[in-house]
C-alpha cells in the first residue's frame, strides 16, 4: 500500500486542483438550489426562509409564458441540432480532403478565428450594418432601390440571424475534436480502399464516417443536455421589443425575474426544472444509443 502510494502520489495531487474547482464552484453552490422550494428572503437567509414546496414549480406550469417560452426554447434547439451541429462535421471532413498543408493551415486559422470574437462584437457589427434608419447594408439597398432588411426588428429574421451566426462562429472550432478523431483512422484502409477502386466519396461514406460515428454519437448525447440552454448573452444581445415574442427563452427570462425583479426562488425553480429536463434528456438519449449498439457516454 505504501508503494502504491509513492507511485500514485503525485498523480493525484495533478487531480485536486480539478477536483477542488468542482466541489468549491459546482457541487457546494448546489445547495442554494433550495431556494426554489422556498419564499426565499435575502435578508433572512436559506434556513430562515419559509418553505413553500412545490409552489414555485406550479406557478411556472401555471403561467401562460411557460408555453412560449417552451416553444421559442425548443424551436431554437431544433434548428441548432438540424444545421449547426452538423456544421463541424461537414467542416472537418472539408478539412481532411485538402493536401496541401499550408491551405489546410491557413483555411483552419480563418474558420478558427471568429470563436475567439466575443458576441457583444458580433452583434454590434449585425446591428451596424442592418439598423433600419442608419445600417450600412440598408442604405446601400436603398440606393439600389431596392427594400430595406429589418433583420434586427422583424421577428421572422430572429431564429435564422442567431442560428448562421451561431454557425460562423463555432463550426470552426467545433471541427477540431472531429479532426482529432480523423487523425486516428488507419491511413492503410484509405490505401486499401484505393486499390480496390474506391473512390473519394466512397472512402468518405465507408471509412470516415464510420470512423467518426463513436464521436458523433457521443456529442449528440452531450448537445441534448443542453436541449433547454441556449446560451443567455447571444439571444440576450439580439432580443429587442419588436421580436420578444420569439426570442424570449427560458434563460432571458430567468435573468428577467431573478436579476431584474429580484423573484430568486422563482427563478431558481425555473432554472432547476431546465437542468432536471437536461439530464433527463442526456440519459434517455444515452439508453436509446446504447440499445442500438453504439458506447454511450456513461
Amino acid at each position: 500500500m505504501k508503494a502504491y502510494w509513492k507511485r500514485a502520489f503525485p498523480i493525484y495531487l495533478m487531480i485536486l486542483p480539478g477536483l477542488l474547482y468542482f466541489i468549491i464552484f459546482k457541487y457546494i453552490p448546489m445547495f442554494g438550489i433550495s431556494i426554489a422550494f422556498m419564499k426565499y428572503s435575502p435578508f433572512k437567509g436559506i434556513t430562515g426562509s419559509e418553505w413553500v414546496g412545490l409552489h414555485y414549480f406550479r406557478r411556472l406550469f401555471a403561467e401562460g409564458d411557460f408555453l412560449l417560452l417552451l416553444k421559442n426554447t425548443l424551436l431554437l434547439n431544433l434548428l441548432d441540432v438540424l444545421f449547426f451541429f452538423p456544421a463541424p462535421i461537414l467542416v472537418a471532413l472539408l478539412l481532411n480532403e485538402v493536401r496541401a498543408r499550408r491551405i489546410k493551415t491557413a483555411v483552419q486559422t480563418i474558420l478558427y478565428a471568429p470563436n475567439f470574437i466575443s458576441w457583444v462584437v458580433i452583434v454590434g457589427i449585425t446591428i451596424v450594418l442592418f439598423a433600419t434608419g442608419s445600417g450600412g447594408i440598408n442604405q446601400l439597398l436603398e440606393d439600389w432601390g431596392l427594400g430595406r432588411i429589418e433583420l434586427m426588428t422583424d421577428p421572422r429574421y430572429f431564429r435564422w440571424v442567431w442560428l448562421l451566426q451561431n454557425i460562423w462562429q463555432g463550426a470552426g472550432w467545433g471541427a477540431i475534436i472531429f479532426l482529432a478523431a480523423l487523425s486516428g483512422i488507419d491511413p492503410t484502409l484509405y490505401e486499401a480502399a484505393m486499390m480496390d477502386g474506391a473512390n473519394r466519396w466512397r472512402q468518405v461514406w465507408h471509412i470516415t464516417l464510420p470512423g467518426l460515428r463513436g464521436v458523433i454519437v457521443v456529442m449528440f448525447i452531450l448537445r441534448f443536455g443542453h436541449m433547454m440552454d441556449l446560451g443567455f448573452e447571444h439571444i440576450f444581445l439580439l432580443q429587442n421589443p419588436m421580436n420578444q415574442e420569439v426570442s424570449e427563452v427560458f434563460e432571458t427570462f430567468i435573468y428577467k425575474k431573478g436579476l431584474i425583479e429580484g423573484d430568486y426562488s422563482y427563478s431558481t425553480a425555473v432554472g432547476l426544472f431546465k437542468s432536471v429536463v437536461g439530464l433527463v434528456l442526456v440519459w434517455g438519449v444515452n439508453r436509446l444509443a446504447k440499445r442500438f449498439g453504439q458506447e454511450g457516454v456513461f
